[in-house]
């Protein structure tokens, strides 16, 4: 049995490949020429690397050969106002770029890594489940969009002729975060960025728990079905809490919530100035900070086994105190 993980350069996609190869499974990596192999240098001697690009179907198709079953992790992580192209060549057309290689090499099934975004929230702090309608083009955020796209790529795929699974992945916390997703918000704390906490919460989780629940969906997922990996739901305060806690810094106690942050954004003069302190504070990470992220990952559990003991409690503590201590060895932070 062959595997093929792309975006095996970033933070899922490296774990899970890790994962993989840990478990003995033949493994190749998606990756481009060039391409920083910093996040997969101690698996190297143990996977084949194959060179393509999302966004090349000719070499998807190459990639892709001889393959039985494929991790689609590529994608752009970004939630801001610009990269708007880059974000659907990457995330729409790259996607509908790997299943039409998949399906042109008869791949037995592949497993997308979608994200929360894709998913409506309710509007409440009632956690959203997989049948929560979508309703985030209200916040007019392209990644939101781009992600929700190319979930309906996938659904179509699985409806007509591949075998598809979809995971839709929350706030992912952990060791490995080399491009500072989640972890910008460590970094931004751990230097005293950011002066408000926003009045929202999200859904957190640790990037081993993520990286196990693709392999769980991929073993036991329903065809055409999602499946949200996640762990517990924090306001933000009690996050930057936690990571104040675990970095040595002093805790955020200004509130910021949706009518100040409208005002705020309406003096585009000063969003501007603080952009340049953190690329956290835009007017799409602003808004979308002030609602209630929480999702239910009870199907997962349910139906695949999903286990997300590090993702709640204590052990989400510790799983900030790995990725600070990653960071820090690395001298990244």
């Amino acid at each position: 049995m062959s595997v093929l993980v792309t975006g095996a350069t970033g933070f899922i996609g490296s774990t899970l490949a890790r994962k993989l190869v840990q478990r003995g499974e033949k493994v190749a990596l998606l990756v481009r020429k060039p391409s920083k192999l910093h996040a997969i240098e101690d698996i190297l001697d143990s996977v084949e690397l194959r060179y393509g690009d999302v966004t090349d179907l000719e070499s998807l198709k190459s990639a892709t050969r001889g393959i039985d079953y494929i991790y689609h992790c590529a994608g752009k992580a970004y939630i801001g106002p610009r990269r708007t192209q880059e974000l659907y060549a990457i995330n729409v057309q790259g996607t509908k770029n790997v299943i039409a290689a998949a399906e042109q090499n008869h791949v037995k099934r592949l497993v997308y890594t979608s994200s929360i975004s894709a998913i409506g929230i309710t509007g409440t702090k009632q956690p959203a489940d997989e049948t929560q309608p979508w309703n985030l083009d209200k916040l007019n955020v392209p990644y939101y969009i781009s992600k929700h796209l190319a979930e309906e790529e996938v659904r179509k795929a699985a409806q007509n002729r591949l075998d598809c699974v979809i995971v839709n992945p929350s706030y992912v916390f952990g060791a490995g975060d080399i491009n500072f997703n989640a972890g910008q918000l460590i970094r931004d704390l751990y230097y005293h960025k950011i002066p408000v906490y926003p009045t929202g919460g999200i859904c957190v989780a640790d990037v081993d728990d993520v990286a196990e629940g693709h392999i769980a969906a991929m073993e036991r997922g329903k065809t055409g079905e999602r499946y949200i990996l996640g762990g517990e739901n924090l306001t933000y305060k009690h996050v930057f809490d936690i990571i104040c806690r675990v970095v040595g810094a002093p805790k955020v106690l200004i509130p910021l919530s949706e009518s100040i942050v409208k005002i705020f954004l309406a003096l585009t003069a000063q969003a501007r100035r603080l952009h340049r302190i953190t690329a956290l504070a835009n007017r799409e990470i602003l808004l979308s900070a002030t609602k209630f992220f929480y999702f239910s990952s009870e199907k997962a559990k349910r139906e695949l086994g999903f286990d997300n003991r590090h993702s709640v409690g204590d052990a989400f503590v510790e799983t900030i105190a790995r990725a600070f201590s990653w960071y820090r060895s690395r001298q990244l932070i």
